[in-house]
């Protein structure tokens, strides 16, 4: 049978999402799971949802990851998503009118981010669009071990209107988490590279992240939640600098006696 969407999704033990992400997409023809070894339920739950469930004994960074589940795809369309993500009914609708209209190639979707339980609507968090919706074969994934970007070969990218809701960060817990995560991940990528820094960018990357987002996009207006969301972001600005620095410190000093 001909394959119209395939909804592809990475995973590592989000037992707790999966089912909810994937009860939004049961309008897809294949729903295909890459698992990096969860020690949870992740798997069982996604492959009793009606997903297709494939393990990868390796973690070879995000970008890398998403591109190993796209080859898995075989849809025409394919629409990526994170396990803390959710499709709404409005926007499964758009979703299946555009491709039934067949003439663009990629779709971005606005992403409404939600903060321990407050939807945030400024600090940069919204208007959030991401590209998720594209044609196989028109883009891949970019090789960026963390913050991967979708790559597509032309210029014909349109946006949907109904918004992607992002349960990212239930708790405050799992932001540090996933600050930590990420944090490490963007400074070994800069490392690689040949980047440097110096605890004065590291300090004026955090000073800068916190009034871009809590006075140039608005902070202030999602008030309490809204200074916490910007006084995060400073940290994750400063902590992905100190962490490239402190890499730096290690590569440069000197070998024991």
């Amino acid at each position: 049978m001909p394959v119209s969407l395939s909804v592809i999704i990475i995973t590592h033990n989000e037992a707790s999402n999966i089912v909810d992400c994937l009860a939004g997409v049961s309008f897809a023809d294949e729903i295909v799971v890459l698992d990096s070894g969860s020690t949870d339920q992740t798997a069982e739950l996604a492959r009793a949802a009606g997903a297709v469930v494939h393990i990868s004994p390796d973690w070879p960074g995000f970008g890398p990851q998403k591109n190993r589940a796209l080859a898995l795809a075989r849809g025409e369309w394919v629409l990526s998503l994170d396990a803390d993500e959710r499709v709404t009914p409005e926007l499964a609708a758009q979703i299946q009118r555009v491709m039934a209209g067949g003439e663009g190639l990629a779709y971005k979707l606005p992403r409404l981010t939600q903060f321990c339980g407050h939807w945030i609507h400024h600090c940069g968090w919204t208007p959030d669009h991401v590209l998720r919706l594209f044609r196989r074969g028109a883009a891949r994934f970019s090789d960026d071990l963390v913050h991967e970007r979708v790559l597509v070969s032309q210029d014909r990218v349109e946006c949907l209107q109904a918004p992607l809701l992002h349960f990212s960060y239930p708790t405050p817990a799992h932001y540090w988490r996933k600050l930590e995560q990420y944090s490490q991940a963007w400074a070994r990528q800069r490392h690689a590279m040949g980047q440097t820094t110096s605890m004065s960018r590291a300090a004026l990357a955090g000073v800068v992240a916190f009034a871009r987002a809590y006075i140039f996009r608005l902070g202030f207006l999602d008030g309490a939640m809204g200074f916490a969301v910007c006084t995060m972001q400073a940290q994750a600005a400063f902590g992905k600098y100190f962490a490239l620095y402190c890499l730096n410190q290690d590569h440069e000093a000197p070998p024991n006696p």
